[in-house]
């Protein structure tokens, strides 16, 4: 029987590349694939490092896929194999025709969305007009909607996509720009919003409560605490003791729901106010339905973690009946700098190499070959030690995995 064919397009040169295909759920097989031609306007990035995210855990157990049709249909894995891995970085290998501005040699971090702006689509569509770049009427992610990935030697993708490396910072740390682009497109929305609420002015938000402190809750804690500036009280709840531990590092006081109930707790640390904003960062269903006993009336929420699997809508009603300020921030959409380029990526990137925020304390497990791939989705991930999983590619890193 033939091997079942990627959908990518394939004609050009015949060489190959080692990628890990997941081929079905739970079936992730690293094999050889073509190398898709290089066509103008776009480069071919040979990677050095991709983050594992909890979207490509989904994805892998089969909890989700977001890889549709024209008509709306989803793809199944066994029509249609993907190479996952949409956290980024690497070094140019080779530039298409018309690109001038990027040259072979550097070192780049990749958005991973196709957007009007980056493939030159004209007119561009209203969101990409308006600087809502993930919300484009022709998104396309790689590594997620069906579009090659970053597990794999090389990825293909428009040159306005990659946001040149100018400093030291190691491959491992540059390829969490993406996640900290979603958090950095999530705080400038809290910000601009229109919220009985808000950081500073006549009704300040006095309290945080973050849901979860796995690396968005941990990004979120430094970023409100390092970028945002916030001087108040900052509650991360987290049953996990080594996030707990981080989230605590990174300026947060940690409430573990094993030992005390949260609404408790936040009543007891607030004087029974509640919090003004609650950043729900789990995708935990048990975490969402406690926001009704948490949160003050006409609090911000903003929704980041996705999942929220095991209870029914009736959860919201609590929820609608504080009327709060609902926020549901998706990928790190922004605008554009002046020469195309996502600027919330070009903005995550220069506070990872200014130090301001610090991902190396959150890498708890680092992989060296696509082969760790499938333990590291399938058994590592479960691990009570697991914070954030990179794969680096080119011996960037001595040893198999810590």
């Amino acid at each position: 029987m033939p091997e079942r064919e990627l959908t990518v397009p394939r004609a050009g040169p015949a060489a190959t590349m080692q990628a890990a295909v997941l081929e079905d759920v739970g079936k992730l097989v690293v094999r050889d694939v073509p190398v898709p031609p290089l066509p103008a306007g776009e480069v071919r990035v040979r990677v050095q490092a991709v983050g594992l995210c909890g979207t490509d855990v989904h994805i892998y157990a089969g909890h989700a896929n977001y890889h549709r049709d024209h008509r709306g249909r989803v793809v199944p894995l066994s029509e249609a194999p993907q190479i996952l891995g949409h956290e980024i970085t690497g070094v140019v290998e080779e530039v298409g025709a018309g690109v001038t501005d990027v040259r072979p040699g550097d070192r780049v971090v990749v958005d991973q969305g196709r957007t009007c702006v980056g493939t030159g689509r004209s007119p561009r569509c209203e969101y990409c007009e308006t600087g809502d770049s993930h919300q484009c009427e022709f998104y396309a992610e790689h590594g997620i909607t069906g579009l090659p990935g970053g597990l794999a030697e090389y990825v293909i993708v428009p040159a306005l996509n990659v946001i040149p490396v100018t400093g030291a910072l190691p491959p491992e740390e540059a390829a969490l720009t993406e996640p900290l682009g979603c958090i950095v497109h999530s705080c400038e929305l809290l910000v601009g919003a229109v919220a009985r609420y808000r950081f500073g002015g006549e009704r300040p938000i006095r309290t945080v409560l973050i849901l979860g402190a796995g690396p968005a809750g941990l990004l979120f804690t430094q970023y409100l605490r390092r970028v945002l500036g916030f001087e108040g009280l900052l509650l991360a709840v987290e049953p996990n003791a080594r996030k707990r531990e981080l989230a605590r590092r990174f300026g947060a006081e940690v409430i573990d729901p094993a030992e005390v109930d949260p609404s408790q707790a936040v009543q007891e640390r607030t004087g029974g106010r509640r919090v003004e904003l609650v950043i729900e960062a789990s995708g935990s269903a048990t975490a969402f339905a406690a926001i009704p006993e948490l949160a003050r009336k006409q609090a911000t929420i903003l929704l980041y973690g996705h999942g929220h699997s095991g209870k029914d809508l009736s959860t919201m009603s609590g929820v609608q009946f504080l009327e709060p300020t609902l926020l549901t921030p998706a990928g790190a959409s922004g605008d554009f700098l002046e020469d195309g380029r996502p600027r919330t990526y070009a903005r995550a990137l220069r506070l990872l190499e200014e130090g301001t925020i610090e991902v190396g304390p959150i890498i708890s497990h680092r992989y060296t070959s696509l082969e760790q791939v499938p333990d590291a989705l399938a058994r590592d991930y479960r691990d009570p030690s697991f914070v954030k999983g990179v794969v680096t590619l080119g011996g960037s890193l001595s040893g198999s995995r810590v």
